[in-house]
């Protein structure tokens, strides 16, 4: 593992018209808003589930094993972390039970925001939650999707698993770096001179 994987992503400020939303409910648990990580004008946008812990119990900045996962198979595949920006379906982390499709379907608004304003040329879902809230259809999953480039909301997607997913069934590590290589590969036809 290379030694960026110990160093935090840059935090994008949430915008200060959103810094009071309350909408969703997830506020009361108590979790602070996550706007996204990386470069807000990156090609690429990455989207997962919602933000894992950034900070330890005592407050401390922390790289968290989503973020260290994807980091990882990023520098192998080659993709420089200023193309990426990461964000999330949910802006806040989810610390207890919650209503998960009332809650994903306020908080969507949001991401339909920032894709409206950043335009990204490739959208990359991480996951089955994110894939299924992104596509608007809770009968797909990563596995039926992946390997091939899909129009979602105006965007050029593809799909990978959830770097935990990564993490916890090491089988999968080889296809999630397939998958990354595919989004890889993608962006340099994008940008060939």
């Amino acid at each position: 593992m290379n030694s960026s994987c110990s160093e935090s992503w840059r935090e994008d400020p949430t915008p200060k018209s959103q810094q009071a939303c309350q909408e969703c409910g997830l506020y009361n648990q108590g979790s602070r808003m996550v706007w996204g990580e990386g470069n807000p004008k990156a090609s690429i946008m990455i989207i997962l589930d919602n933000p894992g812990a950034l900070e330890d119990r005592e407050g401390n900045r922390m790289v968290c094993g989503t973020r260290q996962t994807l980091r990882q198979t990023l520098s192998t595949v080659g993709l420089e972390e200023e193309l990426l920006y990461v964000t999330y379906i949910l802006k806040r982390r989810p610390l207890r039970k919650y209503d998960k499709e009332r809650v994903r379907s306020v908080c969507i608004h949001h991401l339909e925001a920032q894709l409206e304003q950043q335009q990204p040329s490739l959208v990359v879902c991480l996951g089955n939650v994110a894939v299924q809230s992104f596509f608007q259809n809770p009968e797909v999953d990563v596995k039926g999707l992946r390997g091939e480039w899909h129009e979602v909301r105006g965007f050029k997607t593809a799909v990978a698993y959830h770097p935990l997913a990564v993490r916890r069934r090491p089988n999968l590590a080889p296809m999630f770096e397939e998958d990354l290589s595919f989004v890889a590969r993608a962006f340099l036809e994008l940008n060939r001179v």
